[in-house]
């Protein structure tokens, strides 16, 4: 049963929502794949204008929570960018370090736990499969298409399991 007395949820992905990875994408263009150089540059991430004001409207309304399809041992570098993007504090849901499930998997059985509890008002997510998943699940969706699309991220969320 869910508790109506808190306020809704708002579920924010980070990478190609909050936080532009265009400038890493290049370690997942080589072969193999530096998934290790690729998370370690995600504290040089800028900020993505639309989804930042997205969180600070939702902020004032409702509890933020930010789902990504990072590792956990991505943990302190993913808190230390979001303090210093000034955005809202919120629980951080991560991937476990050895989980390689596809992101709209992983995504969607935290985003049923967060449910059950609480009213989700909306997810934010650039990610087509997690978003039409969450759909057909019943969540109300955002789909950030501000920023630019790469086929190597979207094979990393989906086949790899990775981000």
């Amino acid at each position: 049963m869910t508790d109506r007395s808190r306020p809704p949820l708002a579920v924010f992905d980070l990478d190609n929502t909050l936080a532009g990875t265009a400038h890493r994408q290049r370690f997942l263009e080589r072969r193999p794949r530096d998934w290790d150089a690729f998370f370690a540059a995600a504290p040089l991430d800028p900020p993505l204008p639309e989804g930042v004001a997205l969180v600070h409207a939702h902020a004032e309304e409702c509890e933020i929570v930010y789902l990504t399809g990072r590792p956990e041992r991505c943990r302190r570098d993913t808190l230390d960018w979001l303090a210093a993007q000034g955005l809202p504090e919120g629980r951080v849901y991560m991937r476990g370090n050895t989980d390689r499930r596809p992101a709209r998997r992983t995504k969607l059985e935290i985003l049923g736990r967060l449910a059950r509890a609480r009213d989700i008002r909306v997810l934010v997510d650039d990610d087509e499969l997690v978003c039409g998943d969450a759909e057909r699940a019943g969540f109300t969706v955002v789909r950030a298409g501000w920023a630019a699309d790469s086929a190597e991220l979207k094979d990393a969320q989906e086949r790899q399991g990775c981000t």
